[in-house]
């Protein structure tokens, strides 16, 4: 006798979980289009209840209304995840995945919210959830140039690193130096807060609630705020450089059955995470 060790979501999908599939996950279907429009005016009516319910006034008078909102869009929420759980081969490829994880955690806030007061005002990360209307509008080629960028930054980081260690470096003996210059009198009191004035002068942010009032510190101040402008432009040319070696290629919105990850090439017949056969 066989004995057959596939579970139910290991088999291809059919009937009602395809026809979810699609609904959920297919962004150009006329059902799927309707489905992302609904969930996008949740998202919006979600983030505006808790916006508002931190207003005094409001929250005071709407208080139960706030409420009932609140968890009305959260049980739909949750519907909505179970939903897409279902209806993929690989359920826990969509839940550490990147919309997995925020869908996730746009529902917790809420559930916490019953032991620990005040939790649900995290909901607000459900406007993460927004970046689905590239999805809708069609707009997948901003998807691709989102790769290439998070490419490029990867490919850059440990440049980056040098320069942040070496700006690190600068700053620290730049307010060391300042400390020793002006010293307490003029609120450099220590070399940590001393150091703090650098960073901020350097990043050409300049608070202005530290200043120096001698003039060999007055000249040390202008020295850093003119290598700021240098500075800064030094991260912004490696992530340049890395962008222009990056290809972009045409991606589509179409989700893998199996993974439900997205950005396929148009013509791509296989996903080219899991290899699993595309629709």
């Amino acid at each position: 006798m066989n004995i057959k060790n596939k579970t139910d979501f290991d088999q291809p999908l059919t009937g009602w979980r395809l026809k979810i599939h699609e609904i959920i996950f297919e962004a150009e279907t006329f059902w799927g289009k309707w489905f992302d429009i609904l969930l996008l005016v949740l998202i919006l009516f979600s983030v505006l209840t808790v916006m508002l319910e931190s207003v005094a006034e409001f929250e005071e008078d709407y208080k139960n209304l706030f409420t009932i909102a609140e968890w009305t869009v959260t049980l739909l929420f949750s519907i909505e995840y179970a939903m897409r759980l279902l209806s993929i081969k690989k359920p826990w490829s969509y839940v550490f995945s990147f919309y997995g994880v925020i869908d996730i955690l746009s529902i917790i806030p809420t559930y916490l919210a019953i032991f620990i007061s005040g939790t649900q005002s995290l909901m607000v990360i459900r406007v993460f959830r927004l970046v689905r209307i590239f999805r809708i509008l069609k707009l997948a080629r901003f998807l691709g140039e989102a790769d290439v960028l998070v490419d490029a930054i990867k490919s850059s980081m440990p440049k980056v690193t040098v320069f942040l260690v070496t700006v690190i470096s600068m700053s620290l003996i730049a307010g060391t130096l300042m400390y020793l210059i002006e010293g307490e009198d003029s609120g450099f009191t220590s070399i940590p807060k001393s150091w703090y004035w650098a960073i901020v002068t350097m990043t050409t942010v300049g608070y202005g609630d530290i200043t120096p009032q001698t003039a060999f510190g007055q000249v040390l101040a202008s020295l850093i705020m003119l290598s700021g402008y240098g500075i800064l432009a030094v991260p912004t040319g490696i992530v340049s450089a890395e962008l222009a070696f990056r290809k972009n290629k045409s991606v589509s919105v179409r989700s893998c059955l199996s993974c439900c990850v997205e950005g396929h090439d148009h013509h791509a017949k296989f996903c080219f995470d899991c290899g699993e056969e595309l629709g």
